[in-house]
């Protein structure tokens, strides 16, 4: 827990869509760390429902290759 994905120095360079992708991980990623941080479980889609998992969990699962 802790350091954050920082931005490239060109990023201002980079077309908005790949700039908007980069902020919308960002996000995730902070939100992650605040449920981390205050103990509170996260909802996400899982095979078809909603379910709620431990922000420890899905912190430590890999992501999926896109």
């Amino acid at each position: 827990m802790g350091k954050l994905t920082k931005p490239p120095a060109n990023i201002l360079e980079l077309p908005l869509g790949e700039r908007a992708e980069m902020a919308l991980k960002a996000a995730v990623e902070k939100v992650i760390e605040a449920h981390i941080r205050d103990g509170r479980p996260i909802s996400i889609w899982r095979d078809g429902k909603v379910v709620e998992v431990s922000a420890h969990e899905l912190r430590d699962t890999p992501a999926k290759p896109q």
